[in-house]
């Protein structure tokens, strides 16, 4: 692994890392906001950021000179996969800014045709950056690390078919995970207090992605609401 990768990663250690998304219909997911979101989670202690869209990475470049891990969420008929779902998207995603690409390495087919393997050798060879594995079980991040993933995460753990029935955060995948692979892993994904977040750290996490429980405005309000309402 190269040393700016090494390095870049390495700022990562047992940090908190806050992903600053809302859904496309929000008043919050103006590019403005998300950066400004950015900007505050830096500020109040975060290591990096989590943005997703060009115009949102870039945004949040103007701003900030923490890391920021992009990704685009496209999706395509027919396919599951919708995280940087192609080498293009990856592409735009590092020219708005973007420290390192996250993609999707679930074991399902691509809309491109284009292998995990092939995808994560051009964001490498092409781009410069590294990158980090969205993964849902074992058996796939065992092959997003062998595919030469910088980092890979619980991201999508109880979000595909084969694991929909599980419930995040996938901390048995989690330790598995720390078990069995020679690369970073990061937690992603139903951390809703600092408890949780502390105890995937135990666990063995290089460090915690956490989004909804401080950035999802638009899904806390309508939780509260409906039990206001019940």
């Amino acid at each position: 692994m190269p040393r700016d990768f090494l390095n870049l990663i390495a700022s990562l250690r047992h940090g908190l890392i806050v992903s600053c998304q809302a859904p496309s219909e929000s008043p919050l997911h103006e590019p403005m906001v998300i950066a400004a979101m950015a900007q505050a989670a830096v500020l109040g202690g975060a290591v990096a950021v989590r943005i997703d869209t060009p115009a949102h990475v870039n945004a949040v470049r103007q701003r900030l000179a923490a890391p920021a891990i992009g990704l685009w969420k496209r999706e395509h008929p027919g396919y599951d996969v919708y995280i940087t779902p192609q080498f293009e998207d990856a592409a735009a995603i590092a020219a708005a800014g973007a420290d390192i690409i996250a993609i999707d390495c679930t074991t399902r087919e691509r809309p491109s045709g284009e292998t995990v393997e092939t995808l994560i050798g051009r964001i490498h060879d092409e781009l410069g950056k590294p990158v980090m594995a969205d993964v849902d079980t074992i058996d796939a991040a065992t092959r997003a690390a062998a595919a030469g993933a910088d980092i890979v995460a619980t991201t999508l753990y109880g979000y595909t078919a084969q694991t929909q029935h599980l419930t995040p955060p996938g901390f048995a995948l989690l330790a598995q995970m720390v078990e069995q692979l020679d690369i970073p892993v990061i937690c992603e994904g139903g951390i809703a207090s600092p408890q949780m977040a502390k105890e995937a750290l135990k666990l063995g996490a290089y460090a915690v992605v956490v989004g909804t429980a401080i950035t999802g405005i638009d899904y806390q309000v309508r939780a509260y609401h409906a039990v206001l309402k019940s």
